[in-house]
């Protein structure tokens, strides 16, 4: 399983000398850009997952013109 955390600069060495003392357990960083991607990628697999419920008929949209006449 991968989890990621958003960690204040000043707590990221304390953390991950913690993180080394369990047994099974990978920790490296990685750049804000690189989460900020991550977590873009996340959104489009789900943006997808929705538009296969969408075609299989077990997720209902509006249309589009529907929405702007409520603006």
């Amino acid at each position: 399983m991968k989890v990621l955390l958003d960690i204040k600069n000043t707590e990221v060495p304390t953390f991950m000398e913690m993180l080394k003392t369990f047994t099974g357990v990978k920790a490296e960083s990685i750049s804000n850009r690189d989460a900020e991607l991550l977590t873009e990628i996340k959104h489009i697999k789900k943006a997808f997952k929705d538009l296969e419920k969408v075609k299989a008929g077990k997720l209902k949209i509006r249309p589009a013109s529907e929405l702007l006449n409520e603006l």
